[in-house]
């Protein structure tokens, strides 16, 4: 069966203006002349009950995710906005601090204000979707899944974790830590089993306090690498599970009169442009921008009144 982005293409308009045809809504007679012709010859059948749910919702989605400082989030919000914006729909952003009350504060006020949809970076692997849920509102996971049967899209975590440990090894280190982010976080849970599964592959011994847990921002890399450096017996090269840890890493680092180019570091994800970055430092880029785009394409078929079953879509990071 024919989609409402087909129809859209077909007749040369948005799909928020196929919606508007088939809602009833006021749409120049050309447009509107243009989208039924192009219905008539894809065969397409609004589907009745996403119709019913259009006009009850806004042309509104909300997009929730726990750092807006971090840069990361910011190229994947500006995906997120422009794919909407190309569809007529605008973006309402929430920023959760990785706090699961906040996170469901706001998931019950994009439910009261009748937003179109959500797309959630989940704070926990907890996330409460049940007001959501309940009007039958379109819920897209980005960079971290829900227990929820609702469409995701992530990166290959695991892969990129491997990657970036394995960069270490091929540079001659062999004592290798580990900076991860809290407990309970898919996204960085796999990126340090990426780091463990290199570790056990190439027989290397790895002391218990070699794993590190900290908050996802400078001052967690910061703390838990001064911690790495003080044991009796330091590693000789870190990993670190995202890239705001890696900047607090290497301040620790440079700050303990460690020279960086010699010492190992590798960073899931890209440091900030504005941070020096030493080319010894190993970096994943994380298609963060892609991740925003895929994410709204998926909330904006739902809206449109795609109804087959969830979906995940695993996106590949690389070596920078």
């Amino acid at each position: 069966m024919a989609t409402i982005y087909e129809v859209a293409a077909l007749a040369g308009v948005s799909p928020a203006t196929v919606s508007r045809v088939f809602n009833g809504n006021t749409v120049s007679p050309e447009k509107t002349r243009a989208v039924l012709d192009a219905a008539g010859k894809l065969a397409f059948t609004p589907n009745k009950t996403a119709r019913r749910l259009r006009k009850q919702s806004s042309e509104v989605v909300a997009l929730l995710i726990p750092d807006i400082e971090n840069p990361f989030f910011t190229a994947l919000a500006r995906g997120v906005e422009d794919r909407a914006s190309e569809s007529g729909f605008s973006v309402v952003l929430c920023n959760t601090d990785d706090d699961p009350v906040k996170e469901t504060n706001y998931l019950q006020i994009a439910a009261s204000e009748q937003m179109a949809g959500v797309i959630l970076a989940p704070a926990s692997d907890e996330a409460d979707l049940g007001a959501i849920a309940s009007l039958g509102r379109p819920v897209v996971a980005v960079d971290r899944t829900t227990p929820y049967p609702v469409d995701a899209v992530k990166v290959d975590n695991r892969a990129a974790g491997i990657a970036a440990t394995t960069a270490l090894f091929d540079a001659g280190h062999r004592r290798i830590a580990c900076i991860a982010g809290p407990v309970g976080i898919e996204s960085t849970e796999d990126r340090f089993l990426g780091w463990r599964q290199v570790m056990t592959a190439r027989k290397s011994v790895v002391p218990g306090d070699f794993l590190q847990h900290a908050n996802f921002r400078a001052d967690g890399g910061y703390q838990a690498m001064r911690q790495l450096l003080a044991l009796p017996e330091p590693p000789d090269a870190v990993l670190t599970t995202n890239n705001l840890m890696g900047v607090g890493a290497l301040q620790a680092i440079v700050e303990a009169g460690v020279d960086p180019a010699r010492f190992g570091l590798a960073v899931v994800g890209e440091l900030p442009f504005l941070f020096l970055t030493p080319p010894a430092v190993v970096q994943v880029r994380l298609p963060a921008r892609h991740l925003g785009v895929t994410a709204a394409t998926m909330l904006l078929e739902r809206i449109g009144g795609d109804t087959q079953a969830a979906r995940t879509i695993v996106l590949r990071a690389e070596l920078a």
